[in-house]
């Protein structure tokens, strides 16, 4: 029964272990190691993502009062901050980035059929960075300005869930639109991108690959008219135009027609400019699309609010690596644990039970059912939510 499990141990359960082991085995994690492997690693860091533990001595403290309990949560080794640590700087980062992936490829499979809130059956992905602000002299690795260092988190997100689908951690020089030439476009779906990714030379990879984009244009963006379709004004929408990039460059670079799109919002009398290679769809419905792009927003929101990728546990490029894909992992497997258990509950809420209940012998069911009014009494504060 689940019940005489430990809640840790009920949510690692959803974890594909043999999958883990592969990605182990593909770095070669666990050679020479005869105590303290990575399973035992990552199941140490998940505890502290998962109980709002802020350095590896919160961690090591909160896991050696549990003792007698860290054989049943997979634990095998004592916990001493050292080990720890070491782990964190010496172990390969990637083992924990391909483990990402593969909780990402579940949970995607979880959520293909949520609705995102445009009715539209094809794939829509929203791509943009957040900065992660870090001292330069405690980070000496993470380049930005002269003397400021930072990190940025590039995620390609699926707007069913949402799921990250593509993450990709660089200093903080890198530049936006350079994201682009990491990516696959994929034939038939959608994405949503800011005014920093208009580049046209990167852009008309998605064209040929039969990918459709949806971007902002820039103010000082040369294009020319060939013709106008007609709008329904009453919506917002104040032209639906044919157009070429105008431009020696820009010409030639993208050799192909765009449809150029303008709308003005009322709720917060902003007009937006839109450009896409897209032109079945009504005009409303790509503004429409457009608009959904804010849950990326409130993705880096939420992640910086309620995991730890803030403030890290090393200074090690290695161990911030580690960290913040072992907090994605444990973003997704949350995800994937409301949806199999049929939660109706947020992943805010969740979290917050998990934190206090990690070391319960209760059935992980019961203890994040609405119908318990036990673990819910309190947590009603108002905060950032996904999965509503």
């Amino acid at each position: 029964m689940d019940g005489g499990k430990l809640i840790f141990s009920q949510v690692m359960d959803h974890l594909p272990q043999h999958t883990f082991r592969r990605c182990v085995a593909r770095y070669r994690g666990d050679r020479k190691v005869k105590q303290f492997r990575c399973n035992e690693q990552y199941r140490c860091m998940a505890f502290g993502q998962l109980t709002f533990r802020d350095s590896l001595r919160d961690v090591e403290t909160c896991l050696r009062a549990q003792s007698a309990k860290l054989y049943h949560m997979g634990i095998r080794a004592p916990v001493a901050r050292n080990t720890l640590a070491n782990a964190n700087q010496v172990r390969d980062w990637r083992i924990y980035a391909d483990f990402a992936q593969a909780l990402i490829a579940i949970a995607r499979r979880l959520y293909a059929e949520d609705a995102f809130g445009v009715d539209l059956a094809q794939t829509v992905y929203a791509l943009d960075a957040t900065t992660i602000d870090l001292s330069l002299s405690v980070f000496p690795w993470a380049h930005f300005k002269q003397r400021q260092g930072a990190i940025k988190l590039h995620t390609l997100l699926d707007l069913r869930g949402p799921i990250p689908s593509f993450v990709h951690i660089s200093d903080g020089k890198l530049y936006d639109a350079r994201l682009l030439d990491l990516l696959l476009p994929e034939a038939g779906a959608f994405y949503i991108l800011d005014r920093g990714y208009l580049d046209f030379a990167r852009l008309y990879r998605f064209t040929g690959a039969a990918a459709f984009f949806v971007i902002r244009a820039r103010a000082n963006t040369r294009l020319r008219r060939l013709y106008s379709q007609p709008v329904d004004k009453s919506t917002g929408l104040a032209c639906d135009q044919i157009v070429v990039p105008d431009g020696s460059y820009s010409g030639l670079t993208y050799p192909a027609k765009l449809r150029r799109i303008k709308y003005h919002d009322r709720e917060h009398d902003k007009t937006y400019v839109f450009l896409t290679n897209n032109f079945a769809l009504p005009a409303l419905t790509i503004a429409q699309l457009y608009r959904c792009r804010w849950q990326i927003e409130l993705f880096f929101k939420w992640i910086k609010q309620h995991l730890r990728i803030k403030a890290f546990y090393g200074i090690s490029e290695n161990a911030v690596r580690t960290q913040i894909w072992i907090a994605l992992s444990v973003y997704v497997l949350v995800a994937i644990v409301k949806k199999r258990l049929h939660l109706d509950l947020s992943l805010y809420t969740i979290l917050q039970i998990l934190s206090v209940t990690a070391f319960e012998r209760l059935p992980l069911v019961q203890v994040l059912s609405r119908n318990d009014p036990k673990p819910c009494a309190s947590l009603t504060a108002n905060q950032l939510e996904l999965f509503d």
